[in-house]
């Protein structure tokens, strides 16, 4: 198992991490006990957060698989990257075109070290990772433009990761001067976690996780997860819950909402 990664003095195993708790949801083996503690305490508490994980896993590919197939974007900005799984964005949007150039973003110690041996691209493509954190957006910038090219579009990605930034106007901003630095045919790809279902139940959880130890997170309503796209032209069907957003068609089980929610929009 997990207890196999090793004891690197910068990762802190004494409280749960979140890009580690994902992996453990999602049957990865990159987590520690604190890690499975907290994930399992969640998810008796709620239970769907093992579908929402595996489900933001199929959104990813089906947003990557829009802006490179469908809206020719050849270059993406992946903030808040976690830990490499199967069909990261670059195999992604390199498998549509070998050219893409993919940028990641993450500031995890254990993501650090698995992200630069696994997310390699191919040949004629680009594939860079950046260690740096979401609150920093002029580092990020500086260090994206090495690889990106700014004067044409690039998809930024911030993929469960804005509920991290517990103030509301903080990320509005974040997301602006992101998207300011982004010319003109650019997209806002994310998602955010959002009580659209379940009720108190997921307040509870989430308010239980806070407080023991690990990264705070924050639910957001629609209207605020439409803040982000504030001067951006969403692409249909717009604020949606993920299983809803150009979902793949299943004549057996209609998608219905959890309690996740996303959008594209293009500047």
């Amino acid at each position: 198992m997990t207890d196999e990664l090793g004891t690197d003095p910068k990762i802190d195993t004494s409280v749960p991490h979140s890009a580690r708790m994902w992996n453990y949801w999602l049957g990865g083996k990159d987590h520690y006990p604190v890690d499975r503690l907290a994930g399992d305490q969640f998810r008796e508490a709620f239970p769907d957060i093992v579908r929402i994980a595996q489900l933001s896993r199929h959104l990813l590919a089906r947003i990557v698989q829009y802006l490179a197939a469908e809206a020719g974007v050849r270059q993406f900005l992946d903030i808040g990257t976690g830990l490499p799984t199967l069909d990261n964005t670059h195999s992604l949007a390199q498998r549509v075109d070998p050219s893409a150039r993919v940028v990641y973003v993450d500031n995890d110690p254990l993501v650090l070290t698995h992200a630069r041996a696994l997310l390699v691209g191919t040949p004629e493509g680009a594939t860079d990772y950046i260690d740096a954190d979401l609150n920093d957006p002029e580092r990020i910038l500086a260090a994206a433009a090495r690889t990106l090219d700014f004067d044409q579009p690039v998809a930024l990605m911030l993929m469960g990761i804005l509920g991290y930034v517990p103030d509301h106007g903080d990320a509005c901003g974040i997301v602006k001067r992101l998207m300011d630095a982004l010319p003109p045919g650019s997209y806002l790809a994310m998602w955010d976690g959002a009580n659209l279902v379940t009720g108190k139940a997921l307040d509870d959880a989430q308010e239980s996780l806070n407080e023991g130890g690990g990264m705070p997170y924050t639910l957001r309503s629609r209207e605020q997860v439409g803040d982000f796209f504030d001067g951006l032209e969403l692409v249909e069907p717009g604020i949606a819950s993920i299983t809803m957003w150009r979902p793949d068609p299943d004549p057996f089980e209609p998608a219905v909402e959890v309690d996740a929610i996303c959008g594209v929009g293009r500047k």
